[in-house]
């Protein structure tokens, strides 16, 4: 991984807001990397995003937020995608646990997807502020355990 991490942000509706008093609280760190968020959230984000802006706490990104789909829509099947070309490197993903989701498998396939790809994943607010507030954040890191050479070889 470069420096420059690939930051995917995503939240169920009841977590939207907790995300977004985090992004702004972080706003400064999160700047500096490419943001991909999925449809609503990437919105929500986007404007939280332009307000530190406007008020010259931060600068422009360098680039502007990817946004993918809704999750409903596909948005979280397109998230896991990317993880498995190696297109994201952290995942902060505010899930809600108390709400049932008409989406729940394409949750669960999304959280899995991350772990089997080794992917730094946050799920709820102290996970996520431990990984920005990391130094790896900001440094070259070479994560292990992308070889699935044994699996793929193994007799059916």
């Amino acid at each position: 991984m470069k420096p420059i991490k690939r930051v995917a942000l995503v939240a169920h509706d009841n977590r939207k807001k907790d995300l977004a008093e985090w992004t702004r609280w972080n706003a400064e760190k999160l700047c500096r990397h490419e943001l991909i968020c999925t449809g609503t959230t990437g919105k929500l984000i986007d404007r939280v995003l332009n307000e530190e802006i406007a008020e010259g706490a931060v600068r422009r990104p360098a680039k502007p937020i990817t946004l993918l789909k809704s999750g409903p829509l596909g948005g979280d099947q397109q998230l896991g995608a990317m993880i498995a070309e190696g297109k994201v490197d952290v995942l902060i993903f505010f899930w809600d646990p108390m709400q049932p989701q008409p989406h729940d498998v394409d949750v669960k396939a999304l959280l899995r997807i991350a772990v089997v790809y080794n992917t730094a994943l946050a799920c709820n607010r102290s996970s996520a502020d431990f990984i920005i507030s990391s130094p790896l954040i900001e440094e070259t890191y070479s994560p292990n355990g992308r070889d699935f050479t044994d699996y793929l070889e193994r007799e059916i």
